[in-house]
C-alpha cells in the first residue's frame, strides 16, 4: 500500500477547529489543499499528521502551539497612542493593519481600544492555540522516487 512520505506532493481535504469547537478553516466546498510534505508549506504538525497516510485514509489530530503557530509572544503586543493613527481610519477591534519598520512590513490586529490608546497584537491570530484537524488524504499527486 502506498503511503505519503516526505517529499511527496499530496492533496488533502481538512477541517480545523479550536478547543471550543469553532471552525477556523476548512477546505469544504473548495479544491483539496495541495502541498509537498516536509517542505514547510504547512505547519509542522499538519505535515506530520499526513505522513504515513494512504489515499482515502483520514486522521483527527490535535496540534499543540509549538507545532502550529507557536506560543503567543507578549512582546508582540504593544500599546500605541491613538493620535499616531490617521484620523480617517475607523479603529475597531479585529481591524488588521500593515505596519513597517526596519525595512520590513508586518500585520498587526487591533485587540483593544481605550480613550487614548490602541492595543495592537503582532502575533499570528492562531498563536498559542491548540488546533484540531480532521484530515483526509485524497491523493498522492507525485511520489518521491529515490
Amino acid at each position: 500500500m502506498i503511503t505519503a512520505q516526505a517529499g511527496d506532493k499530496v492533496k488533502v481535504h481538512y477541517q480545523g477547529t479550536l478547543a471550543d469547537g469553532t471552525i477556523f478553516d476548512s477546505s469544504e466546498g473548495r479544491e483539496p489543499l495541495e502541498f509537498t510534505l516536509g517542505t514547510g508549506q504547512v505547519i509542522p504538525g499538519f505535515d506530520a499528521a499526513v505522513i504515513g497516510l494512504s489515499p482515502g485514509q483520514s486522521v483527527v489530530t490535535t496540534i499543540q502551539p509549538e507545532d502550529a503557530y507557536g506560543p503567543s509572544n507578549p512582546e508582540m503586543i504593544i500599546e500605541v497612542e491613538r493620535d499616531r493613527f490617521p484620523e480617517d481610519i475607523e479603529i475597531e477591534e479585529g481591524l488588521e493593519l500593515q505596519l513597517s519598520g526596519g525595512g520590513q512590513a508586518f500585520v498587526v490586529r487591533v485587540v483593544g481600544i481605550e480613550d487614548d490608546k490602541i492595543t495592537l497584537d503582532g502575533n499570528h491570530p492562531l498563536a498559542g492555540e491548540a488546533l484540531t484537524f480532521k484530515i483526509q488524504l485524497e491523493s498522492i499527486a507525485s511520489k518521491l522516487i529515490i
